[in-house]
């Protein structure tokens, strides 16, 4: 989900600055509206100085209209470099995995058997006979949340701030739970007894590629403009060398001394390799990069339902460990590992 940006308000910002600095531990004074009076010293202080010495400064909030010259020192501008370092610094560092609950809306029932199984085989087609063996038990889904700054490198750079959930273990994105999120509401009162085992690796190759989903409009786009500012600059370079190859070996054709002939073919042969050279430099140029940083990751528990199906399909039977999600109607096939720590809870 792509969050929208915020206005650039130079009160909502003179606050925000106010607040983060004096968290980071510096002396802040509002001396007018549109202006902050700040010493920083320590970790406050390295958004000036890398060492973070004793540092005293007084920020201005300028209009985004002000067509006055800028001071990335001491102003705050839309695209400013400090808000950026700023919000870096708020970043906790190593990166905390947060662990939240949401309740149920309504009162805890188990889901009606056909109603459960019309939604399996809406889910997983095939199946020929389908049988609960075991009641449904009360049990938790996990998700995992992330809020990530994404930034586009390409001709221009782009930034957009965009919320991420992912379904486990499969990582199916769930663009439902990270639109309402902001409006959950977290009751870690009954938070589950066990709650599931990340790896780091597995978490970023599920990420990588839900991002990938979710930012492919936005690549589109880029991409097409990119690739039509390289197509001018191969134009460009290869009109050039073609050109410049073309006198060469006319000069190399006119001459009857060998000693020109074989001047020419050497440059001739070096023009060829920086023509190479060159076209390898343009591609590299135009390369679209997309670096992700987290902000936030949070493990959310939600209540699900717990049993063991018997499927038929192609005359085979197996029995199935699975969980039934009320919020999103939806089945989640459970491994064995999960199936184990399901006995547990």
């Amino acid at each position: 989900m792509k969050l929208g940006r915020l206005p650039h308000e130079p009160a909502a910002l003179v606050d925000f600055y106010q607040e983060a600095l004096e968290h980071l531990g510096a002396l802040c004074e509002r001396t007018w509206f549109d202006k902050l009076q700040v010493i920083a010293d320590g970790p406050a202080a390295r958004l000036w100085k890398a060492g973070g010495p004793l540092h005293e400064v007084e920020l201005h909030f300028p209009a985004p209209d002000s067509v006055a010259p800028r001071d990335a020192e001491r102003e705050v501008f839309p695209g400013c470099p400090l808000t950026f370092h700023l919000t870096e610094s708020l970043r906790p560092q190593p990166l905390t995995l947060e662990r939240a609950v949401i309740p149920e809306a309504s009162p805890s029932r188990s889901p009606d058997a056909a109603v459960a199984e019309k939604l399996w085989h809406a889910q997983h087609p095939g199946a020929t006979r389908w049988r609960l063996e075991k009641p449904f038990a009360a049990s938790h889904h996990f998700s995992l949340l992330a809020l990530l700054r994404c930034e586009i490198q390409a001709i221009d750079q782009h930034w957009s701030l965009r919320r991420l959930a992912l379904s486990l273990p499969e990582g199916v994105r769930d663009d439902a739970l990270a639109e309402s999120f902001a409006f959950a509401r977290a009751d870690n009162a009954n938070a589950p007894s066990r709650w599931p085992a990340l790896d780091a690796a597995r978490c970023r190759e599920l990420f990588a590629s839900a991002l990938a989903e979710e930012m492919a409009d936005d690549l589109t786009a880029i991409q097409a403009r990119q690739e039509k500012h390289l197509r001018r600059e191969l134009e460009r370079v290869d009109d050039y060398f073609e050109k410049y190859e073309q006198e060469l070996a006319e000069r190399a054709r006119r001459s009857h001394n060998d000693n020109t002939k074989l001047k020419a073919d050497q440059r001739l042969a070096a023009a060829r390799a920086e023509h190479l050279r060159r076209r390898a430099d343009q591609m590299q140029r135009h390369e679209i990069r997309v670096i992700p940083h987290f902000d936030a990751l949070l493990l959310v528990a939600e209540p699900a339902w717990r049993t063991i199906i018997a499927v038929t399909r192609r005359n085979e039977t197996a029995s199935l460990s699975a969980r039934f999600i009320p919020r999103t109607r939806r089945w989640v096939v459970e491994s064995a590992d999960q199936s184990e720590a399901s006995s547990v809870q």
